[in-house]
């Protein structure tokens, strides 16, 4: 019964997929010329959450994190580096007020389009949303220059969406914004970055933007940086949802071997089951939170709770079942190694436990939530 709910419903968005991910070895979906990336747009996955009247699947959150774990025990990468597409996706249709974004939308899901992400990632003592890109104002747009890096989807992108910070004017304060760019622009670049064994197959490598000129209607307005407003607030909650649950999916992928293989006794298997199930259900209750409209501090919080019991229990379950299976099973089998090196890297997407748990802590006193 283990993944059980969750491959249902990848077969009823993508009928087929499943068995297509299975036929491929997992190794080879792991390397740096990853064929799933091909497949998952082949079978329509670029479209997930753009909604139907876009040519999209129009899934809920509840369906895309069963669907994400689901492909990520059949493929890590393949889910890892689209969580940031469909990350890219919701933040775009939060931010669309124009028929420019709706057509954009429209044609990702009918050309089956991938965006890369070019957001920043945490670094010390600067908020996690701040911009790294620097950027030139002119009268009918913006001049990007910077680096992001790593960047998953780095060679199979279509598009690129960075977040960039507009100086003040007049007294007011910087303002947020996203960019979408295309990937064949001028000044697009991509270079090696991506050295370590687990997770090669994402094309986490480096993108590097020289001068590109973004024109007004690829510019989407954010808010203030640092301030976690609607845009932010609902971004970061469903990308917390959506990484935790494709990381969980490869931890379940271990637990589904140990069932498969008739390893341990009942209670260790039961206990296995328990830790990645009840993970799932803190998920859910996430998931369903999303879809009753909450996106204040509250759920951002709740958030970052969900996504670090996940993270525990991942590291629970994956040692205690590699422990089950037996030193034979590590020895001779590549996959065991791989799924539990590449499981462990939930811990490194921003903000770390370490980084937050200050911020978390002076929110749980009474204080207002920074992502500093």
């Amino acid at each position: 019964m283990i993944l059980s709910q969750e491959r249902a419903t990848l077969e009823k968005f993508f009928p087929g997929l499943d068995a297509a991910l299975l036929n491929i070895p997992l190794l080879e979906m792991e390397s740096r010329n990853n064929p799933a990336f091909q497949v998952f747009r082949e079978f329509g996955g670029p479209g997930l959450l753009i909604p139907t009247e876009y040519a999209g699947l129009g899934a809920s959150p509840l369906q895309a994190i069963r669907i994400l774990r689901a492909i990520a025990s059949r493929s890590p990468s393949l889910a890892v580096a689209t969580t940031m597409h469909h990350i890219t996706v919701v933040m775009t249709q939060v931010m669309i007020t124009n028929q420019p974004g709706f057509a954009l939308l429209e044609r990702v899901a009918q050309q089956n389009l991938y965006f890369a992400s070019g957001f920043a990632e945490g670094q010390v003592g600067q908020n996690i949303l701040a911009s790294c890109m620097q950027v030139k104002e002119t009268v009918d747009g913006l001049i990007i220059s910077g680096s992001k890096k790593p960047c998953s989807l780095s060679r199979s992108m279509d598009l690129i969406a960075a977040s960039v910070t507009l100086p003040a004017h007049g007294g007011n304060e910087d303002e947020l914004v996203m960019v979408i760019i295309p990937a064949s622009e001028p000044g697009v670049e991509r270079y090696p970055f991506w050295e370590t064994w687990p997770l090669t197959g994402t094309e986490s490598d480096e993108v590097r933007l020289q001068e590109v000129y973004v024109p007004q209607e690829c510019i989407y307005y954010m808010g203030k940086p640092g301030h976690l407003n609607s845009v932010q607030a609902q971004t970061f909650i469903w990308f917390e949802l959506f990484i935790s649950a494709a990381y969980l999916g490869i931890a379940s992928a271990l637990v589904e071997r140990v069932f498969k293989d008739g390893k341990g006794i009942p209670s260790e298997r039961v206990l296995l089951a328990t830790e990645v199930e009840g993970a799932m259900a803190a998920l859910e209750g996430l998931a369903y939170s999303i879809m009753n409209g909450e996106k204040d501090d509250k759920t951002v919080a709740k958030s970052l709770f969900v996504r670090y019991l996940v993270q525990r229990a991942i590291a629970c379950v994956t040692t205690q079942a590699v422990e089950i299976l037996g030193g034979m099973s590590f020895v001779k089998s590549s996959e065991v190694a791989y799924l539990l090196a590449s499981v462990h890297a939930l811990a490194f997407h921003p903000p770390s436990r370490l980084s937050i748990s200050p911020a978390l802590d002076k929110y749980l006193l009474g204080g207002t939530l920074s992502l500093m």
